[in-house]
């Protein structure tokens, strides 16, 4: 019997040590899980940081991004406004005399060398193909030098369209050149002809008196 009772003692006595063990352990399980926990919150922690930090790094780079983008489609609409003191500039005066200059003298010269009577069809038709030419051209550089004058038309500095109109202005000038060397050729062998025929006219005369 006394065999028996230290038998039960001992078990009990193994038990308590076992059960003693396994507390403590469990004990130092939720410790490590209460330090990885406060780990995970110091890491999600950092993790909000540094998403706020690039939230509000890109944020700034999108306003200074949009800021850019204002300031630079400020100035592109700029560009789309004449400055009123261009159109006093003195050669966009002398290209539109330039355009009267070539339609005025077209005209007068036209209509002399077809009603003169010193020039065949094929001759007048060949001159009216010249004249058209360049009054075509000419319209189409006052259409580019309207459009260079005009707000809202083109997008362009001031010294842009300061160079544009001064390259209208040298075609427009050529141009007048030409139509007057062609006039003046042409009234030349107007004038020949017409003395030639005056010199067979005067020759017929003499030769039937």
């Amino acid at each position: 019997m006394k065999k028996i009772l230290i038998l039960v003692m001992t078990i009990c006595c193994t038990m308590q040590l076992h059960l003693a063990s396994a507390q403590e352990a469990e004990l130092q399980q939720l410790a490590l899980n209460i330090e990885k926990l406060a780990q995970l919150k110091q890491v999600l922690s950092n993790m909000k940081k540094g998403y706020e930090i690039i939230d509000n790094g890109y944020g700034k780079i999108k306003s200074l991004s949009e800021g850019n983008f204002s300031l630079h489609q400020t100035f592109l609409d700029g560009l789309m406004l004449v400055n009123p003191e261009l159109r006093k500039y003195k050669r966009v005066a002398d290209i539109i005399s330039y355009q009267a200059s070539i339609l005025a003298e077209y005209r007068s010269a036209y209509s002399r060398f077809r009603n003169g009577g010193q020039f065949t069809a094929s001759e007048i038709e060949h001159m009216a193909k010249v004249y058209t030419g360049l009054l075509d051209r000419s319209g189409q550089q006052v259409d580019e030098l309207t459009m260079v004058l005009s707000s809202g038309k083109l997008r362009m500095s001031d010294a842009e369209r300061i160079s544009a109109i001064n390259r209208i202005y040298g075609d427009m000038q050529q141009q007048l050149s030409f139509l007057r060397g062609f006039n003046r050729r042409a009234s030349s062998l107007q004038d020949q002809r017409t003395r030639s025929k005056a010199e067979t006219e005067a020759l017929k005369k003499l030769s039937a008196q």
